[in-house]
């Protein structure tokens, strides 16, 4: 390797504060594992955290949980601790669905309060749910409403006087390349517009302050930086003012102000509340709960600089030890403008990250011929970091990739 050593890795591994957080997951003892941008590790804590919400809370106290353990609240003080990581205020964050619906519910809202502007705009190239969730609201919506995607270097300028809303991941999921959330929002309140971000790839990776930028609207997943698990909860952010005027489209029983007078006509509950729609996951919000705690334990702005060092010492590594095979950095090379993931590109970029899971480094592709590597600060080490591209020198050297069996594509491709 270069004239930093396996040695040199583990002496920052030493002096890294945040190491003692690693031991706070379960990680497999072989395993490099630099994909928790696209599912977080488990922490210790959860399966511990899930079984007494099953065992004592719901096997011992049945429906009283809702209110000895406060599950009717759930959502919202989950949401406070979220919103912490997102530069929002407590009453502004809630837990609830997945990304998709709450994109749908945002969008709803936010072309109701724009009734004489027409147009969705969005990135060429962004995540697809966000794209494909954009679609079909116009299209639900009607009203002579469009969708319109243009490439990132034109997206500042199409925003006119007809956008009603902008939607944009903050941090691309292929590239790693960040907005700047403060000049897009302000351009799009020059023009009239709102804008919603999706906060998926940022938020426990990157700082974020929503309501620094101005930001209107907001979602995110739980699962990836925030160590959640499959499948766990999303959140939505709406700024308090547009609370009174933002209507939930999918005004479910606890979104209503008075849920439990079972009334038969729909009142919005005030405040972020009215963006309920029907009962929290409880023991998915409460697993979720235990990954926000660590990173607020942890500390956003401590991750974010392990982030930059992991990804900088990854970068070196690889055009350094992998010169010579075709690899393509797609990400940002400055760390101020890359999230906490490195992209790069290969024409057989997909059989080179299967080869690499088999020698348990994981990854992930993106089509297509994009592979990513996600550096996840509260667990992934120098060592690690140092170790990964080791064995992606020696598939590259021996041509392990070229093996038939790395070309084989399953329904979902890591």
């Amino acid at each position: 390797m270069t004239d930093v050593s396996i040695d040199t890795a583990r002496d920052w591994d030493h002096s890294d504060v945040l190491r003692h957080f690693r031991e706070r997951f379960a990680l497999p003892a072989k395993v490099v594992y630099l994909d928790g941008n696209s599912l977080g590790a488990l922490p210790r804590d959860t399966a511990l955290r899930v079984s007494r919400v099953v065992n004592q809370e719901w096997g011992g106290d049945l429906i009283r949980g809702w209110t000895v353990h406060d599950w009717y609240n759930a959502a919202l003080t989950v949401g406070a601790k979220v919103a912490k990581l997102v530069g929002a205020a407590d009453d502004e964050v809630i837990v609830t669905d997945s990304t998709s619906v709450n994109l749908f519910r945002l969008i709803f809202a936010a072309l109701q309060m724009q009734p004489q502007k027409s147009e969705i705009l969005c990135e060429a190239g962004d995540f697809p749910t966000d794209l494909y969730v954009c679609q079909g609201a116009s299209a639900a919506y009607g009203r002579g409403r469009t969708f319109k995607m243009v490439p990132r270097d034109r997206l500042l300028a199409s925003i006119d006087d007809n956008t009603a809303l902008v939607l944009l991941s903050h941090v691309h999921y292929r590239t790693s390349e960040i907005y700047d959330m403060h000049a897009v929002t302000e351009a799009a309140h020059r023009a009239g517009a709102l804008v919603l971000w999706d906060l998926s790839h940022s938020t426990g990776a990157i700082p974020v302050a929503l309501n620094r930028a101005g930001a209107d609207f907001a979602v995110g997943c739980g699962y990836k930086y925030l160590n959640g698990g499959p499948g766990a909860p999303a959140y939505l952010y709406v700024a308090q003012r547009h609370h009174s005027r933002a209507a939930n489209s999918i005004s479910g029983w606890l979104g209503h102000a008075r849920p439990f007078d079972f009334v038969d006509n729909y009142e919005p509950a005030a405040g972020i509340r009215r963006f309920l729609s029907g009962s929290c996951s409880i023991i998915a919000c409460r697993a979720l709960e235990v990954g926000v705690d660590l990173m607020l334990e942890a500390g956003i702005d401590r991750v974010r600089e392990k982030s930059r060092r992991l990804s900088e010492f990854f970068i070196q590594l690889v055009e350094s030890e992998c010169s010579g095979y075709g690899l393509k950095l797609v990400s940002p090379r400055h760390a101020d403008c890359r999230g906490s993931q490195v992209s790069f590109s290969h024409p057989r970029g997909f059989q080179i990250m299967q080869a690499l899971i088999s020698e348990f480094v994981i990854g992930d592709f993106r089509a297509p011929d994009v592979m990513r590597f996600g550096f996840t600060p509260l667990y992934t080490r120098f060592e690690d970091v140092f170790t990964a591209v080791a064995r992606l020198r020696t598939i590259l050297d021996d041509e392990r990739w070229k093996d038939p069996v790395y070309a084989v594509r399953g329904g979902v491709v890591t």
